[in-house]
């Protein structure tokens, strides 16, 4: 016989953030989601959304991902220490070394899991989308084991 045990129900906020990308309007979706002390940003390439200009180099293009994914994070209360997992998409793999001092810029101290994969992207001017996962209130680490 199964025992009856109470299930309280918990409300978590959402709260959606948008950078202004007339992508996602078009797509339906939002730049982040910030749902409890996660928040979740979409893959996020190089255009000046204000703008929708985009750089021609990769290193350019991976300089505007990163203000744009901080700036929403800042917008949903967090911070780039805050940056549990990141995953980079490079539509050529010699991007991966031209990127690489601004990756070290913006997530050098952080270093989260991440991920790097070579794959077309929907604008062929794309070179490079960051897509990073947070969690609010763990910045704090250990130094490696």
């Amino acid at each position: 016989m199964l025992s009856s045990v109470p299930v309280f129900a918990m409300t978590i906020s959402r709260k959606l953030i948008s950078s202004g990308s007339k992508f996602e309007k078009d797509f339906a979706y939002s730049r982040a989601v910030v749902q409890g002390n996660w928040c979740f940003v979409s893959g996020t390439t190089g255009y000046d959304y204000t703008s929708m200009c985009m750089p021609e180099h990769a290193v350019d293009q991976a300089r505007n991902a990163f203000w744009t994914i901080e700036k929403s994070l800042s917008e949903g209360g967090f911070s780039l220490s805050d940056i549990v997992r990141v995953q980079y998409t490079v539509v050529k793999a010699e991007y991966a070394d031209e990127v690489q001092p601004v990756l070290r810029r913006f997530l050098g101290d952080v270093r989260p899991a991440a991920t790097m994969v070579v794959a077309g992207l929907i604008k062929p001017e794309m070179k490079i989308e960051i897509e990073v996962t947070a969690l609010r209130g763990f910045a704090e680490r250990e130094d490696e084991i």
